[in-house]
């Protein structure tokens, strides 16, 4: 939308916490069979309010956005 790669968004109050996602990118990455390919990457950031929530959790949570956005068949099982 504003061709914007990777930022930090800032909380603001009562918020506990925000995700920043840049635009998905052409990259070339390493394949499992030790190939190199053009894979769409996109970045995210998250910024947490650490009296409200761990940083733990957090990485925790992009993670799982992580998976269900490579394999998001699972969203509906």
């Amino acid at each position: 939308m504003y061709d914007i790669e990777e930022f930090s968004a800032i909380i603001n109050a009562p918020e506990s916490a925000i995700l920043a996602v840049g635009k998905i990118m052409k990259k070339p990455v390493v394949t499992e069979n030790d190939e190199i390919a053009v894979r769409p990457m996109m970045k995210m950031t998250l910024s947490c309010d650490h009296r409200v929530i761990d940083g733990a959790l957090g990485a925790r949570f992009l993670r799982r956005i992580k998976q269900l956005l490579e394999d998001p068949i699972e969203m509906l099982i």
